[in-house]
């Protein structure tokens, strides 16, 4: 089960996102659900179609499967996700 002290050890294709600041403007304010991911990039699906986004620079929203918001910093995001999820959680501290 994700929740909010394990959401870096877990797949996050398919929760939904908001962008709520980064260091591009124009990605301000994004909202849709995540439908890749690599080391560098999210790739979001919103209603004007599929928007590719680095991770370092942002902050982010994610609504997680109980509803619960947790705001997470895109550069702790920053690594191949099938190492990620392999790691110890005090590694990401």
């Amino acid at each position: 089960m994700i929740t909010p002290q394990n959401v870096c050890r877990h797949e996050l294709i398919g929760l939904e996102i908001y962008i709520s600041n980064s260091t591009n403007p124009s990605q301000i304010g994004i909202t849709g659900i995540i439908v890749d991911e690599s080391k560098n990039l999210l790739t979001i699906h919103s209603g004007n179609g599929l928007k590719k986004v680095q991770k370092t620079g942002l902050k982010i929203d994610l609504h997680l499967p109980d509803e619960t918001r947790l705001r997470v910093d895109g550069s702790v995001l920053v690594m191949q996700p099938e190492k990620r999820i392999s790691m110890r959680i005090k590694n990401l501290r």
